[in-house]
């Protein structure tokens, strides 16, 4: 798991371009509701070590946070081949970011 939040991240053509499973977290170091989010994250992604992630800082005027329109921290988006099949907001158990992991599952691996 990734722990630093990226800035600047990727662009949105890099992560549309992406193949495979991949989550983008978005959030800061500073959010609370990020900081206490991140036992959740970090037990739901040890399941699915095949699946890369990324946290990238969000925040007024950042172009990939408001592509995804991101309104809360922390918001961890799931995509498999730069589509969005499932996004999990302030977390507040493993088992919401795990939801997220089947839908992904379910929708080719």
């Amino acid at each position: 798991m990734a722990d630093e939040y990226q800035n600047p991240g990727p662009t949105r053509e890099e992560i549309d371009a992406t193949a495979g499973p991949f989550v983008l977290e978005f959030g800061t170091s500073w959010c609370g509701y990020c900081q206490g989010a991140q036992p959740y994250i970090a037990e739901a992604l040890a399941a699915v070590t095949d699946v890369p992630h990324m946290k990238v800082e969000d925040g007024p005027g950042r172009p990939l946070g408001r592509s995804f329109r991101v309104k809360l921290w922390p918001t961890l988006v799931v995509l498999r081949d730069g589509k969005e099949v499932a996004r999990v907001v302030r977390p507040d158990s493993a088992d919401d970011v795990r939801q997220a992991f089947a839908v992904l599952r379910s929708s080719g691996g």
